[in-house]
Formats: structure tokens, sequence, C-alpha cells
């Protein structure tokens, strides 16, 4: 985990413990490939992190565009290395390609380098419509409730399973606890997953006041996973405004919803290593 935190970077003395860097997970699937969801901030630390001992092929998996998900690709070492190959995968969107979406961060005045300038064997795919395999990983990514065009993806290894829905609003217009799964966003995705990495970014006081922002309360994030029937739920996507102190009660509120077995969800942190099985 090299950032979960959402919409803007926190750095400070009050959000030391979990982390200030915005989106970005590192996934080493048995095979020894390399696949990072998200490129937030935390892509920095982690292109510093694997320095001259990268694979040559990384594939990064783009749930979405905004900045917060993609601002770390312009420092994110791997794409200035002439000698290694980035895939890009994101969502498509019906007006333009991923790549012209893309070229509009890397281009200025938003940035010094224009995309087709990085000296990295650059690929851009958009998502399939239905599942495909980098190395042994067999991934599907479906469309999910998130202003402009946004999915979620599903990772399987093996028997193993991880589902990955940084930002979700599975609740807007609907009752989680009274519907069909056909009109739960993201169902098919979670759905008995062996770790769901989930948006949790609002309390249940302040989500009134943000629907239809994209996000969760902690209450629709805890009812998603227990329909799903997800083993292990980790609270992701934390808000900037969010203390350590604040993101911790929100802990013990979704732990109260959750049940039986609290320690089957927990808060993600920067650092934080989970072995999927």
């Amino acid at each position: 985990m090299w950032g979960c935190r959402g919409s803007l970077a926190a750095p400070g003395p009050e959000t030391v413990r979990y982390g200030g860097n915005t989106s970005c997970l590192e996934v080493r699937p048995s095979d020894g490939r390399l696949i990072v969801i998200d490129a937030g901030t935390g892509a920095r630390n982690l292109g510093i992190a694997l320095g001259k001992n990268r694979p040559d092929r990384i594939d990064i998996l783009l749930t979405h565009l905004h900045l917060d998900h993609i601002e770390g690709l312009g420092f994110f070492g791997p794409v200035w290395d002439e000698g290694c190959e980035v895939h890009i995968w994101g969502p498509p969107s019906p007006l333009r390609t991923l790549r012209e979406d893309i070229a509009k961060y890397f281009s200025p005045p938003l940035f010094p380098v224009h995309l087709d300038d990085l000296p990295s064997h650059l690929v851009i795919h958009d998502v399939p419509g239905g599942e495909w395999e980098i190395g042994a990983t067999k991934i599907r990514a479906q469309p999910v409730n998130h202003p402009g065009p946004t999915v979620g993806y599903r990772l399987q290894d093996g028997d193993n399973v991880l589902t990955y829905i940084s930002d979700h609003e599975p609740a807007l217009g609907v009752d989680l606890r009274s519907v069909t799964p056909d009109w739960v966003s993201g169902y098919a995705l979670a759905y008995g997953a062996d770790v769901l990495l989930h948006d949790s970014q609002y309390t249940e006081e302040e989500y009134p006041g943000r629907v239809g922002w994209g996000h969760s309360s902690i209450a629709h994030t805890v009812s998603f996973a227990l329909i799903t029937k997800v083993k292990r739920l980790v609270m992701f996507h934390h808000d900037p405004l969010h203390s350590d102190a604040q993101l911790e009660a929100m802990l013990v509120r979704a732990k109260e919803l959750w049940g039986e077995e609290p320690d089957d969800i927990v808060l993600s942190y920067e650092g934080m290593e989970i072995e999927v099985s």
C-alpha cells in the first residue's frame, strides 16, 4: 500500500499513522509480475523503492482519471526509463481515447513534458469488456457509481481474489439492504472476494451533505461488504480532512456494524502488506 488517501494528498502531523499519499497499490501475483492499481501521489515512492530492481514490464490499472489517481504518473520512475515497458489500462470514454485523456495531464501547463516524449515504451489500453489476463492473473473491470467513467477491478490468481473499488457510491438511489444484487453497483466484482479494498470516505453524519459525490459512508461500505460476502474488508480512500484519530473512530463504528469477526475489517495505511489467501 503506497497511498490510501482520497481526493487530495494530506501530509502532516495528524495523518502520519495512516498516511497522506493518494491511491496507489502494488500487487505481486504468484508469477512475480508487477501490477500497480492507480497512480496517485503514492506512485512516486513506489518507483523509488523499485530502483533498478524493477521488472522490464509494469502494468498500471487506473480506476478513473481524477487527479488523485493519476498525479503520480509523471513522478513514477519507470516511465522515465527507456528500458521499461509500461502498460496503462483504464476505463474507455465515449468521447475520447484513454490516451487522449492521459495526454491532457502530460502537457503544458499541467505538466512540462508531453506524453509522447516519455522515454519508456508506453502502451495504453482501454479495459476490455470481458476478462483478460496479465500473466497468471485474471482481471475483470466493470463500471461503478462514481462521476465520470470509473471502474473497479477484480484480480484472481489461482483461487485467491482481490477486489479494488476505490471510489464508489453503491447506495446512490437504492437501499443496499433491500434491493436485489442486480441493482447494486460493483456487486459482481466484489462477491466472495478474499480481500475487498473499498471507498469509506465519509461518516454517517457527513454523507447526507455529500450525496452524489461518488463516495460511501462507512455504513454503506460495511453493508456492501456484507451483502457481497467478502472475507476481509479494508477501509480505503480516507478523506483528506480526517485525522488518524478520526479514522480510528470510524473503524470502531464500522466494527459495530460488521458484527461477528470484527478483526475482518481494518483501516488501510501506507506500508500495509496483505497476503490474499
